[in-house]
């Protein structure tokens, strides 16, 4: 996930983290935050445990921020920006919905990069 990331990015890093999983999620995100960067958490679906070396984090300046839910005008702004393309989802693939047990197998494994999109 990092080497991707970084490659992505021309070994920059991203600027925000939206992390929904927790668990050793984070040893493997926060290394690919850029300077100054934001790692926003919202769940814990892999455990409530986060290992972190907090040196990382003073010395890049990154801020770590809990989000419980939201309200309406962040939703409208999240679906503002994405119908502006300012925010875009990354697809790891697209499935035909025949194949959603694929698409769970996949997702449970771990073996996707981003989103899988199930189609009818």
């Amino acid at each position: 996930l990092g080497q991707e990331i970084r490659r992505l990015t021309g070994k920059r890093g991203v600027d925000v983290v939206f992390e929904h999983v927790g668990g050793t999620t984070w040893e493997k995100l926060i290394p690919t935050i850029a300077p100054g960067g934001r790692l926003v958490t919202c769940g814990a679906t892999a455990g409530h445990d986060a290992k972190v070396d907090i040196r990382y984090l003073f010395s890049k300046t990154i801020a770590i921020l809990g989000a419980f839910m939201g309200c309406k005008a962040d939703l409208l702004e999240a679906v503002r920006a994405m119908g502006e393309g300012k925010l875009r989802p990354v697809v790891d693939r697209t499935l035909p919905l025949a194949e959603c047990a694929q698409a769970h197998r996949l997702i449970e494994d771990r073996a996707q990069f981003g989103k899988i999109v199930l189609l009818p």
